[in-house]
């Protein structure tokens, strides 16, 4: 009996071996099924500057997250142009295909939430210990939101500034501007600037090109539309005090339209671009392409009687799939791309805008950073006042068509001698029958 059970157990051993050793090598030749995580993203850069680098930022943010969670497969699908990324997420949402995570510019957030594809993240964030969204700057996180929940996370942003030509206000013996300064600074110094320099009495230096209504609405304070864009109040006395102040901007040209290339060729003061552009055209690769003959620094937009010194922002969002089915490792992967500083620190090595991250774009080591790329010591409490006082454009379905009702209301007005408050009254009427056809 002993010889015996001695066998049965050696059998016994044999038996386990051969099964471990089995296992092993249908481990070893059957491939292990990963779990996939997929992330919608355009080619090139947000701000439609050349940009061989865009895709750096977000490898580098898939490398950290593998790292982390090694057993999922991260994809993305590249050369999307930015031109056709909105209709092709569109047709993903159609198809039931779309990404479990996503890029999404500003102008498209109200649209995917409105059907409904974008994943309230509240419940997320609030049982996120490790999430702060005090770190963001609060005018670029709240933009997130669709009808006061949080659908999206800030990647990146830039505030629209008004862009200085130095070289001609150091010419005509004037300062440059204060941070605080006012609608009534900006008329003097343009007057003081628009003349003829070459002695043949016709003007060819001017005050401001590009300067837009929008401009002047959003500092002057003014609400168009309400949030759903279904009315509008064309008949405020801001907006008044907006068209009045661009036809007395638009008088000191003498009628000459000016142009953005009358800003390039160094004869213009002012033109309102975004900081996006500041950067782009600073670095050492652009300087030589554009705004090269002359000085140039940007500051904060002149502010309205009955507004400040707002800048519009523009950002760009990253935010979840309603439909996704890793919902936990989708958050870890977005919170990497848009709240993990190492990653964010890359926008200033590999895109033109801004960290939405305060500790990160007002960093010394980011005031650095620009300095090496623009071979300027840029004043960062400009840009620190830019994002402090930043709103951001309306945003509803249909805003751009809206948006084209009031530039002809206020091209009308501009280009007529009629009474502006009457004008206002006129066109309040029709761009709200506009708004309710459209609905």
């Amino acid at each position: 009996m002993g010889d015996r059970l001695k066998r049965l157990v050696a059998a016994g051993i044999l038996l386990l071996l051969s099964i471990i050793l089995m296992s092993g090598i249908y481990q070893k030749w059957i491939p292990r099924k990963e779990k996939k995580l997929t992330i919608g993203v355009f080619a090139g850069s947000y701000w439609d500057i050349e940009n061989g680098y865009y895709y750096r930022i977000l490898d580098d943010a898939i490398a950290k997250f593998r790292r982390e969670f090694p057993e999922y497969e991260v994809t993305y699908t590249s050369g999307i142009l930015k031109s056709d990324y909105s209709e092709w997420l569109a047709e993903k949402l159609l198809q039931g295909d779309v990404p479990d995570l996503f890029f999404v510019p500003g102008d498209d957030i109200p649209t995917f939430a409105d059907i409904g594809a974008l994943r309230p993240l509240t419940n997320l964030i609030t049982l996120d210990r490790e999430f702060d969204p005090g770190a963001f700057y609060s005018s670029a996180y709240l933009s997130g939101q669709e009808n006061g929940v949080q659908v999206a996370l800030p990647y990146e942003c830039a505030p629209n500034m008004m862009f200085v030509n130095k070289t001609i206000l150091d010419r005509e013996g004037i300062p440059l501007p204060d941070p605080d300064w006012t609608w009534e600074d900006f008329l003097a110094i343009c007057g003081k600037v628009t003349r003829s320099t070459d002695g043949t009495g016709v003007i060819n230096q001017y005050g401001v090109s590009g300067y837009s209504w929008e401009d002047a609405f959003s500092t002057n304070g003014v609400e168009l539309f309400d949030e759903e864009g279904r009315s509008c109040d064309f008949t405020t006395p801001r907006i008044g005090e907006a068209i009045s102040f661009l036809e007395r901007l638009q008088a000191g040209n003498s009628g000459y339209n000016v142009s953005g290339r009358d800003f390039s060729n160094g004869n213009v003061a002012f033109q309102p671009m975004m900081f996006s552009e500041y950067r782009a055209y600073k670095s050492r690769e652009l300087s030589l392409k554009k705004y090269s003959g002359f000085e140039w620094e940007c500051i904060t937009m002149p502010a309205g009687p009955s507004g400040d010194n707002f800048s519009r922002l523009d950002t760009l969002y990253v935010a979840l799939s309603s439909r996704t089915s890793q919902e936990e490792a989708a958050w870890e992967l977005m919170k990497i791309l848009t709240s993990e500083k190492e990653i964010q620190k890359e926008i200033f090595d590999y895109s033109e805008g801004i960290s939405p991250l305060v500790d990160v774009t007002e960093s010394e080591e980011t005031a650095d950073m620009i300095l090496e790329g623009t071979g300027t010591a840029f004043n960062m409490d400009t840009l620190h006042r830019a994002m402090e006082k930043s709103v951001t454009p309306p945003r509803f379905a249909g805003y751009e068509d809206a948006r084209e009702q009031v530039s002809i209301a206020v091209r009308s007005i501009l280009d007529s001698n009629s009474n502006v408050q009457m004008e206002q009254i006129i066109w309040n009427r029709t761009i709200n029958n506009y708004l309710k056809t459209r609905r």
